[in-house]
């Protein structure tokens, strides 16, 4: 499903907000949106706090400021819509974070891996990091991912996934 800009009549326009929700209607395995930029980041929220598995993309300096993007993007679907809503909603819906940088040479590198274990403390989604890049490295941290069941209820060994391998 695409996005489609409105014609020179104005009319025709799908935005992303409208497919998400479309997308909902048909059952879905999972949902996959390619990035969030405004206020489609509440629906998907809503999807993966209903227990749909999915994934987006967003453009953030770091793991902790995607999570705080994705704390702050839903507050523009209306005012309806509060932080003691979203806050929680981001840390009970997210599990990992995958930071992926430019590098100088123009190749994108992971830059580090975090898990969201679902605690706020004072409006502040807390992190765990699973991988960080040390030494033009990416290493095992000591975090560890919540929810432990969904990873094995999609068939993947999660102490297995996260050992760390001699170089």
């Amino acid at each position: 499903m695409q996005c489609r800009q409105p014609s020179l009549e104005g009319t025709g326009e799908v935005p992303l907000r409208r497919l998400v929700k479309e997308a909902l209607r048909m059952r879905p395995s999972r949902i996959i949106v390619g990035e969030v930029r405004q206020a489609e980041s509440l629906d998907l929220l809503i999807a993966l706090n209903s227990g749909l598995p999915g994934m987006c993309t967003i453009h953030a300096n770091s793991a902790r400021e995607a999570i705080t993007k994705m704390c702050t993007l839903p507050l523009l679907a209306g005012e309806n819509v509060g932080s003691r809503f979203v806050v929680p909603t981001v840390a009970g819906s997210i599990d990992i974070v995958v930071h992926a940088a430019l590098e100088r040479d123009g190749t994108r590198r992971v830059r580090e891996i975090a898990a969201v274990p679902g605690r706020v403390e004072g409006d502040v989604v807390e992190i765990a990091d699973l991988f960080v890049q040390r030494g033009g490295q990416l290493v095992r941290a000591d975090g560890y991912p919540p929810h432990r069941e969904r990873f094995e209820r999609a068939g993947y060994d999660l102490p297995a996934l996260l050992a760390q391998e001699p170089a």
